[in-house]
């Protein structure tokens, strides 16, 4: 379906970077395109609102490392750490065939880039799913942090950068709107 996968990230300290990465999923999936959404360090267990709508649409394909994760704690636990990192690189593997085998138009890697500015996932990873991927499979990566290095990689970077936040009145996260 897509004449030249490219290698997108949405990166940035403001709001939208998932979002923006699940309304290029609705519109690949609206074209007939096949879209995995892989998230990262969100496990299963969260209630999270995309999750709910696109469970019903039958292209996209929406998975979670499914390792217990708190972003205010685990990256104090030395035992946390090493748990995701493994899984992680076993994820990245994984995604490196479903590209190479184009078992998806687009993929999504929700949250990879926070992972490897963290230092939780490798880049080496992220450059073999770029390097191994069928040259039709477009890859999106979000996430807080993007290096150098991860941009030089890119075909688009698109930064979101907070100007005025709710969370600065007091504000916390909405149910429907950020989660």
């Amino acid at each position: 379906m897509i004449e030249k996968g490219l290698v997108q990230v949405y990166t940035g300290d403001g709001k939208g970077k998932t979002t923006a990465a699940l309304g290029l999923a609705l519109r690949t999936a609206g074209q007939g395109g096949k879209v995995l959404i892989y998230q990262f360090l969100k496990p299963s267990a969260l209630e999270l609102g995309e999750r709910g709508g696109l469970r019903n649409i039958g292209s996209i394909t929406l998975l979670a490392l499914d390792e217990p994760w708190d972003m205010f704690e685990s990256m104090g636990n030395r035992q946390a750490i090493e748990r995701v990192k493994g899984a992680i690189h076993k994820a990245m593997k994984m995604l490196t065939t479903a590209a190479h085998e184009k078992y998806y138009d687009l993929i999504i890697l929700d949250e990879i880039v926070f992972c490897l500015s963290k230092g939780l996932a490798l880049l080496e990873d992220v450059k073999e799913l770029i390097a191994h991927r069928d040259q039709h499979v477009e890859l999106v990566l979000t996430g807080r942090g993007a290096g150098q290095d991860l941009i030089d990689l890119a075909d688009l970077v698109t930064e979101m950068r907070s100007i005025k936040h709710p969370y600065d009145k007091g504000i916390g996260a909405r149910r429907g709107i950020e989660y």
